[in-house]
């Protein structure tokens, strides 16, 4: 269909417009766009693909149901980060709604292999220590204090700036340069005591 050769050159903006008139297509698009990099924070925050597939799933049911509020003034994008980043919170502090009924196949139809992070050819070796590694930074991950942790995934993991991490977590710029300097300060730290570094 014609229509949906020129949606992928929609920009962010004209596809929310367009969801929020009832189509479905650009609230698809919007999904195919942002569900890699939203599975690649939920999975850094949770450290299981289960949870993090689950959080791809409530946080685009929450995007999709507050769309008509979503006021324009940060990017879309910085915008759902803010909604995977709460859902994750939320997951992580045990009240995750588990009841909410998906959009609907159309939209929701994630397919495992799209959504899990990148893997290449490695030697069994190479294989073992990146899982040893991928397992030491979880485990040090988990011993940050909430906002240091929230600050660097989404730096490190999204790329988002300072100013972008500052609009998602409705603080300012110093206090996002701060908490990530001070996220990787104590991963250094609890790497090098574990002796990984």
């Amino acid at each position: 269909m014609a229509d949906d050769a020129t949606s992928k050159e929609l920009s962010d903006e004209e596809l929310v417009s367009r969801a929020v008139r009832g189509e479905k297509d650009p609230f698809r698009e919007l999904f195919d766009r942002y569900r890699t990099r939203a599975y690649r924070v939920a999975y850094r925050f949770l450290g299981s693909h289960e949870d993090a597939m689950d959080v791809v799933q409530d946080a685009f049911i929450k995007a999709y149901r507050a769309l008509a509020g979503f006021e324009g003034r940060a990017k879309f994008r910085t915008w759902l980060m803010r909604i995977v980043t709460n859902t994750c919170l939320d997951r992580r502090r045990g009240r995750s709604s588990r009841s909410a009924a998906p959009l609907s196949d159309e939209i929701v139809e994630t397919t495992a292999i799209e959504s899990q992070p990148y893997k290449r050819r490695e030697t069994a070796i190479e294989k073992m220590e990146y899982t040893e590694l991928r397992d030491a930074l979880h485990k040090a991950l988990d011993q940050l204090s909430e906002a240091h942790r929230t600050a660097f995934v989404l730096h490190t993991e999204e790329g988002l700036t300072y100013r972008e991490i500052a609009e998602t977590l409705d603080i300012n710029e110093g206090t996002v340069m701060s908490r990530i300097y001070h996220a990787r300060k104590n991963l250094q730290k609890i790497l090098s005591n574990d002796g990984v570094l």
